[in-house]
């Protein structure tokens, strides 16, 4: 029961720290003003690296529909409710990538093919072609840097098929975004990363120092600045 009452505890502070990050807008996105990326592009992925797939994309539900029906006035219409899928896509590629590398290779050459069956995305074609970095970035998983990379094209796939079947956006928009995209994927990639060894950092240190464990939280000691040393 303390082991459920620990792991139940870091998961409402991870989700307050969640909603927090999906407070602190970031830039807004092309074609949808009253639409924008936030800083939970940074934390909703790793929920899946710490709990596991299963509890990490839970986490994601929880604190987008918090954040859409409570915190905020959710407005219904295809394109809202498509934006609750690319945080689960990348929090999945996240905790599953390492592992198993199927998703984050089918998943870009699904979106390709949904993308170029479209006609604007026909005509916008080298745009899905970005979609290969992410399938790149899961055959060098191991960096953290490209894990995080491939999980933000994950995102990145699922809201942009989602915005191309639903708002209405012409062929040259889409090719003036990608040199924004490959700057704002890296940006976002490095985030993840940041976000990553910070919360590994602090479980190490609460784990090694003050003997503080929680069952069903994971960790990558490698991706913590530093741990404190246990006294033999």
């Amino acid at each position: 029961m303390e082991d459920k009452f620990k792991l139940g505890v870091f998961f409402l502070l991870f989700s307050a720290l969640s909603l927090l990050f999906f407070s602190v807008n970031l830039t807004y996105l092309v074609g949808a003003q009253e639409q924008s990326f936030n800083m939970f592009q940074f934390i909703g992925p790793i929920g899946a690296g710490i709990f596991g797939p299963v509890i990490g994309i839970f986490a994601v539900v929880f604190v987008e529909i918090v954040n859409g029906l409570f915190l905020n006035s959710f407005q219904f219409s295809l394109f809202n409710v498509a934006r609750f899928f690319p945080m689960l896509a990348a929090a999945y590629y996240f905790g599953t990538v390492k592992n198993d590398k199927r998703f984050g290779i089918a998943l870009p050459l699904i979106g390709m093919a949904l993308f170029w069956m479209n006609p604007v995305g026909a005509e916008a074609w080298g745009y899905a072609l970005l979609w290969l970095i992410p399938i790149a970035a899961t055959f060098l998983s191991d960096n953290l840097y490209l894990r995080s990379l491939g999980t933000t094209f994950q995102a990145h796939i699922v809201g942009s098929v989602a915005f191309l079947y639903t708002i209405n956006m012409p062929a040259a928009a889409w090719w003036a975004l990608i040199p924004i995209v490959l700057i704002e994927r890296g940006l976002f990639a490095a985030g993840i990363s940041l976000t990553y060894v910070a919360f590994n950092s602090i479980l190490e240190f609460a784990a090694n120092a003050y003997d503080l464990r929680i069952p069903g939280v994971q960790t990558e000691s490698r991706y913590a600045l530093a741990q404190a040393k246990k006294e033999e």
